[in-house]
């Protein structure tokens, strides 16, 4: 069995008797499996936490973590290579919104978000792609086409576009899809740091990812004006100068979720080669699209990249996981004050922040916000998830998972301006009529002091 991910990781796992059951066939990916041991903590119901989205509005025990793994040890201990494709688990696999709710919150960490990954390579592999995965993946890339913008703004104001569009692709005729910003991201031409001698010791890479880049600019022009206000110098990240594709840098997120893993791997290493002055150089790589920047200290550990994608990981870190390690170490000194005409703040964080642990952070940063009470919003999934919440087949799963907490509570509180970072997040709370909400970089960036 060729395996697409580097899974050497589990190499040593196996070890005493929780691990008796590992599948006979797949290798290391089989051990990545058999991390679960079946304790069914996954099939519980309760109201904190993420794990598992699919699980929490079926309640259906083949649709949680403990399931999946159940159906593709009985795959990979088969000696049919097309038990893969037992019909079965094809369902529950598709049904997973890879929130890495699992990888966080199961005992034994499974990482049910990297193997879907596997899973839908190994499909691509033996059965091609369906044309509606191929344009996911290629996303970054087509909204470079200047033409796409007016496309879907005819599709979303035309019925029938977006009923011709659900017929010919699977995609929902009953959601309305994002529409990118007029002007993208703009690189701001690079001060000279020659100029600016006191800031050598005070450098930061921003890295706009693909969809700050097209559909939320704001918030990248935010996250500079930001970390410049706090004394840094920002370096805004861009190909490498012998990079003969000039095309924003893209982290391979879109190709990576659908099981374009070659592709995931070129753009990774596009990232790796615009990257490589500023990783031997020690300075910090600050991003603000959750899933994006964590698929650098993440993903693509598991691309078989070698060193210099463990040393990049170590120096990944979400803008809010920067401004707390900064003020730690007392080298951020800007105080924020209040903001004007504004009380109340809603906090719903993305699932890979909550994967990480960075929810902490931003919850220190909005306390640190004169006047301002907050709230999180205990939810799991907003059933976005990428492509999923838009996709015709998933569309009532994903309106149901918001359903279960997200959309009770900003009913609860319409006047409250919600704060998410994810962009998925955002649509579909868009999607469902309430109003945008800011980014993080956004809101800190009204509470800079005046003079800033």
């Amino acid at each position: 069995m060729k395996l697409f991910l580097d899974w050497s990781s589990y190499r040593n796992a196996g070890m005493g008797d929780a691990y008796a059951d590992i599948p006979k066939h797949g290798a290391d990916f089989a051990k990545a499996v058999a991390v679960c041991i079946g304790s069914k903590q996954c099939q519980q119901y309760v109201d904190k936490g993420v794990m598992c989205p699919s699980f929490r509005v079926s309640g259906n025990p083949d649709l949680s973590p403990g399931g999946r793994v159940k159906l593709l040890k009985a795959a990979l201990n088969a000696d049919d290579p097309a038990a893969l494709f037992d019909p079965a688990l094809v369902a529950a696999m598709d049904l997973c919104v890879a929130c890495k709710g699992c990888k966080r919150e199961c005992e034994n960490e499974v990482d049910m978000a990297a193997i879907k990954a596997e899973f839908l390579a190994q499909q691509a592999a033996r059965r091609g792609l369906p044309l509606r995965r191929k344009l996911w993946g290629h996303l970054p890339k087509l909204l470079a086409w200047p033409g796409l913008r007016r496309w879907i703004a005819w599709r979303n104001r035309s019925p029938l576009l977006a009923k011709l569009a659900q017929t010919a692709l699977g995609i929902s005729a009953k959601a309305e899809l994002p529409l990118p910003a007029p002007s993208p991201f703009r690189i701001p031409e690079q001060s000279r740091l020659a100029l600016h001698p006191e800031l050598a010791e005070r450098q930061v890479v921003l890295l706009v990812d693909t969809f700050n880049y097209y559909f939320n600019p704001a918030s990248a022009d935010a996250a500079r004006q930001l970390l410049t206000a706090a004394g840094y110098h920002v370096h805004v990240a861009a190909p490498a100068a012998a990079d003969k594709d000039r095309r924003p840098l893209c982290c391979g997120r879109t190709y990576f979720s659908n099981g374009m893993l070659d592709q995931a791997r070129a753009e990774a290493r596009r990232m790796l080669a615009a990257l490589a002055e500023h990783i031997e150089a020690g300075r910090s790589i600050v991003g603000l699209e959750p899933s994006c920047i964590l698929s650098l200290r993440d993903e693509y550990l598991k691309l078989g990249l070698g060193d210099t994608a463990r040393q990049l990981a170590e120096k990944v870190v979400l803008l809010e996981e920067f401004i707390v390690r900064e003020q730690s170490a007392k080298r951020w000194t800007l105080a924020f004050q209040a903001i004007p005409k504004l009380s109340r703040v809603l906090l719903h964080g993305h699932c890979h922040q909550k994967a990480v642990g960075s929810i902490k952070a931003v919850r220190k940063l909005l306390k640190q916000i004169p006047e301002l009470s907050f709230e999180l919003i205990e939810s799991s999934c907003c059933g976005m998830a990428g492509n999923f919440g838009v996709e015709a087949e998933h569309y009532a799963d994903a309106q149901a998972m918001a359903e279960q907490a997200l959309f009770p509570a900003l009913r609860a509180e319409p006047d409250a301006l919600l704060v998410g970072s994810g962009f998925s997040c955002r649509e579909q709370i868009v999607g469902g009529g309430f109003a945008k909400p800011l980014h993080l970089s956004e809101l800190l960036c009204l509470a800079l002091p005046s003079q800033a």
